[in-house]
């Protein structure tokens, strides 16, 4: 059964306050951006995730320009780029070809072709005989999530740190109700769907309180957009926190 939103005029009030954080803050490297027609996601990544695809590198051409997250790009430093991986995620860097390794903070986004998973720092590259073939198979492991800015790893600091990057909060509205009890038996009903548990928000909206039900348990924004377009819940929409 799809539930029916009352009010769809809503959607660009809450919408405009879900770039920040509860604080106020922008998440600036954190939204959803398009290069080339194409959205990209960052998400949610825990330590020993693994990942696998094509390395590339960057050097000469873009030494002291600006990274996604501001810092200004040293090819000797170890750090890459990555699409999706959150700001100062740290991973190790296998080439499968030759079983070199390196571990490297992800301070940049790119790089945006298509085979290619990483794009590594000159001083990275070198480290693992990407710079000579220009590309390589490589794996890449989640080790944790370093302070910006570091110019060297610490791991035994790392090893200390949180286990999970998790970007922000997100859910989606499946109803808005102006009795309470409507949206207690919304909630009731889809407590548990599909893995997703239902919460009620007690809100206010052009000066009427609002009861609205959000399904939560979304670890990123991709995979609330994919709930939605499969039209369980008509109107539907993304709420960020």
């Amino acid at each position: 059964m799809k539930t029916s939103q009352k009010y769809p005029s809503e959607i660009l009030a809450i919408n405009a306050s879900s770039i920040y954080k509860p604080n106020g803050e922008l998440h600036a490297t954190m939204r959803p951006y398009t290069v080339m027609g194409k959205e990209y996601y960052p998400t949610v990544v825990s330590v020993g995730d693994t990942f696998s695809g094509r390395a590339s590198w960057y050097g000469p051409n873009f030494h002291g320009k600006s990274t996604s997250n501001g810092e200004g790009y040293d090819m000797y430093a170890m750090t890459a780029a990555h699409k999706t991986l959150p700001m100062n995620t740290v991973v190790r860097v296998t080439n499968t070809e030759n079983n070199a390794q390196t571990i490297v903070r992800i301070n940049d986004r790119g790089p945006f072709i298509e085979s290619r998973i990483i794009d590594l720092s000159y001083a990275a590259a070198s480290a693992v005989g990407v710079d000579k073939k220009g590309t390589a198979p490589v794996l890449l492991e989640v080790l944790g999530f370093e302070p910006s800015s570091m110019r060297t790893i610490d791991m035994t600091s790392l090893a200390k740190g949180p286990k999970q990057s998790i970007l922000t909060s997100f859910f989606v509205q499946i109803g808005s109700f102006e009795r309470f009890e409507g949206a207690m038996s919304t909630k009731q009903k889809y407590a548990s769907y599909n893995g997703y548990s239902a919460i009620i928000k007690d809100t206010e909206y052009n000066n009427k309180r609002l009861f609205r039900v959000w399904l939560g348990g979304f670890k990123s924004e991709a995979e609330a957009r994919d709930f939605i377009s499969r039209g369980y819940f008509e109107g539907s929409f993304i709420i960020r926190e």
